[in-house]
């Protein structure tokens, strides 16, 4: 094997040499780097400048040279409410809808993932029977599509759906589900947690395998509750696994669009719309095409995004340091 490497390695190295001597051994990194800050650019910083050019200027007019410059005009209109509690007082009211739906579906849904996924880390972390097929069932559904997913709890709780079959079959009756705004939102977030709680699962139990077995040991040769172990010494050392659990269910709890989309369409009425399926009417399937709306909408999403995590980063550190 090394007589076959020997001879590629040496024609390798020839072109390499000549780069070194052409940049120097101090810029040789930036050749290595430069293909990954090229795909980068391309693909991640070029689209933002881009919806930053959208957002501000008019029109249904995809090129930007034919898009008029209209400064701040689009994010004035989304902006501009007499009461932000009352969307109806509001011009872009769909979009306040979406905005206090979103907040609602966030803090319900982080809320129950981060919960449940903890509950559930820590019984899997315990030595119980069959534990490693316990472990594969609560992360299949990680594995599948968004919209099989979607689907799936669409063919259960429609009104001929498996599940009012069953409460016929019982007596109780059929309920529809997706026809009554609170059940409709309720089971988007039922919907959404079950999808991805075997992720943050496995990273609550990533972190939980990581604390040292022997502080435990001392816990129990000091005679701690299973409480106190748990609050005083699971908690605190997995804090800053719980942390990045945290920052990421609540990013992907506020880009929530396509299971949803594919489950209720956004109904009953604007029950289940969310800001980033807003987002998605106004620029690609409405009538006009407003980007420039969409665009000021999809800003001021990233702006709380990154607020939120920087304010969350703060507390950790601020506890760490405390």
């Amino acid at each position: 094997m090394l007589t076959i490497l020997t001879p590629i390695m040496r024609i390798i190295e020839i072109p390499m040499l000549a780069l070194q001597r052409l940049l120097g051994i101090n810029r040789l990194a930036w050749a290595f780097l430069l293909p990954n800050l090229l795909l980068f650019g391309i693909f991640a910083f070029l689209p933002v400048i881009l919806n930053v050019s959208y957002a501000t200027s008019g029109g249904d007019n995809v090129l930007l040279a034919d898009r008029p410059y209209v400064g701040a005009r689009n994010f004035a209109n989304l902006l501009d409410c007499g009461n932000y509690l009352d969307p109806n007082a509001c011009r872009e009211d769909k979009f306040w809808r979406a905005v206090w739906n979103t907040c609602w579906f966030v803090t319900l849904q982080v809320g129950f993932m981060v919960g449940f996924s903890l509950l559930t880390a820590l019984i899997l972390n315990r030595d119980i029977r069959a534990r490693g097929f316990f472990r594969s069932v609560f992360f299949f559904p990680v594995l599948l599509s968004p919209v099989v997913v979607a689907l799936i709890w669409k063919w259960i709780l429609q009104r001929e759906g498996v599940l009012n079959a069953f409460l016929d079959w019982t007596g109780v009756g059929g309920v529809n589900w997706l026809v009554d705004a609170q059940w409709a939102f309720g089971w988007s977030v039922f919907i959404s947690v079950w999808a991805h709680m075997g992720f943050y699962t496995l990273i609550l139990l990533a972190g939980l395998q990581a604390i040292p077995r022997d502080v435990y040991e001392a816990a129990i040769m000091d005679r701690a509750s299973a409480w106190r172990t748990f609050r005083r010494i699971t908690l605190p050392l997995l804090s800053p696994t719980m942390l990045v659990v945290l920052v990421l269910a609540l990013i992907k709890g506020v880009q929530t669009f396509d299971e949803i989309y594919a489950f209720t369409g956004g109904g009953p009425g604007t029950a289940t719309t969310f800001i980033i399926q807003y987002i998605y009417e106004r620029g690609f399937a409405g009538a006009p095409r407003l980007f420039g709306l969409a665009a000021a909408a999809s800003l001021l999403v990233a702006g709380v995004l990154v607020v939120l995590t920087l304010v969350q980063l703060w507390a950790n550190r601020r506890n760490v340091d405390g």
